[in-house]
This record gives C-alpha cells, structure tokens and sequence, in this order.
C-alpha cells in the first residue's frame, strides 16, 4: 500500500503553509508554526496536526491502522 508521508500544514492563525514529513508510527501532537509562531494542536476528533491542519490524514490512518494507540 502507497502511504504519503509528506504534508502541508495550513496555520488557521496565519494562514501559513509549511511542507512537513509525517512520521510513520507516531502522532505529532504539537507543530508551532513558522510564520506565527502559534502552537498548533489537534482538533477535537482528530490524533494529530496533519488531521486536523493539512488534506492528507496520517501514515497509520492512511493504511487503516489506529493513530496514537
């Protein structure tokens, strides 16, 4: 299975984005963005920034897995 592991990030303070790599088997639960320098953490219902700030879902939700289990 093709699992993206690459991501922009979209800061909804500044609305700067930023291209990050998603890591394969762990949530990033904080990102503090470059251009604001705000902290970013997950949304209610979601495990992690790429969830909640970019269009791609993380590597263990891609492939069916559970996320920060």
């Amino acid at each position: 299975m093709f699992v993206i592991t690459e991501a922009v990030i979209t800061c909804p303070n500044c609305e700067h984005q930023q291209q990050e790599t998603m890591p394969l088997d762990a949530c990033m639960y904080f990102y503090q963005c470059p251009g604001c320098t705000v902290l970013l953490k997950p949304l209610a219902g979601d495990c992690c920034v790429f969830c909640s700030y970019s269009p791609v879902k993380c590597p263990p939700l891609q492939i069916g897995k559970s996320c920060c289990a």
